[in-house]
């Protein structure tokens, strides 16, 4: 017979699960009137409760080489531009690559198994680009970015004006500060209303970040005074003195 080949882990898990589920509904070899599968549901509930999952990986420190990268095996993992120059620690698993500093989990890859291959975040050289926006077009992290429909429309956009690159730049940048999820959002929204002018996506972020103040109710009471103040005309008369032996 032979032996089955699968492109990826994932895939073999597929293959494994239709496996186990068709030999869960042979007939069971001592009850044949019965499943596998049905005398499997009957004693469950007298099984031990599965402990904790082992977080089983192999880990060793790393340095980041000024390219943003680490090295592992034949490939190269991309980790956040400001790493570039320190000792991380890689934990390498069966089917992902984490980096870590501190205890601050980096990056996240899944792990190839193919030779001499660099495989990039794009987000992770985004800082970079302050300084060589150039780079957005030809720049080996950004070939081929993937970017959610929105952003990317917005992009074609830009870049197909003279200084565009400097301008998306800018809007990736936002990024940092309010997050991609919020920069995304404006972005879909822009797009939405057909402005796309990089001050109106600005705008939309700082409306999705400023904090909503709720009106309030017309029900609301208002303090109210216990005791009312009492008119004293000789405060104004002090006042008008103080001014006339000042002249």
């Amino acid at each position: 017979m032979p032996k089955p080949a699968f492109d990826d882990l994932d895939a073999l898990n597929d293959w494994l699960r239709l496996r186990c589920e068709e030999l869960a509904n042979r007939p069971h070899p001592e009850q044949s009137d019965r499943t596998i599968a049905e005398l499997f549901e009957d004693e469950r509930a007298e099984l031990r409760p599965l402990g904790r999952a082992f977080d089983g990986y192999v880990e060793k420190t790393v340095r980041v080489r000024s390219t943003c990268l680490v090295q592992y095996a034949s490939n190269r993992y991309s980790v956040p531009s400001r790493f570039a120059g320190q000792h991380v620690s890689l934990r390498a698993y069966a089917g992902r690559i984490v980096l870590v500093s501190g205890q601050d989990v980096i990056a996240e890859h899944k792990r190839r198994f193919t030779r001499n291959v660099s495989y990039f975040e794009p987000w992770h050289y985004v800082p970079l680009l302050d300084r060589k926006p150039g780079a957005l077009r030809d720049g080996a992290p950004f070939v081929d970015w993937q970017l959610p429909e929105a952003m990317h429309r917005i992009r074609e956009h830009y870049m197909a004006g003279k200084g565009g690159d400097r301008e998306f730049v800018d809007l990736l940048l936002l990024a940092q500060d309010h997050g991609i999820e919020v920069v995304e959002t404006a972005c879909e929204l822009a797009v939405e209303q057909n402005t796309l002018r990089l001050p109106t996506i600005i705008n939309l972020i700082n409306q999705l970040v400023e904090p909503v103040i709720t009106p309030l109710s017309d029900a609301y009471t208002y303090p109210q005074l216990t005791l009312r103040p009492e008119a004293d005309c000789k405060r104004y008369e002090t006042l008008c003195s103080a001014e006339e032996a000042a002249a």
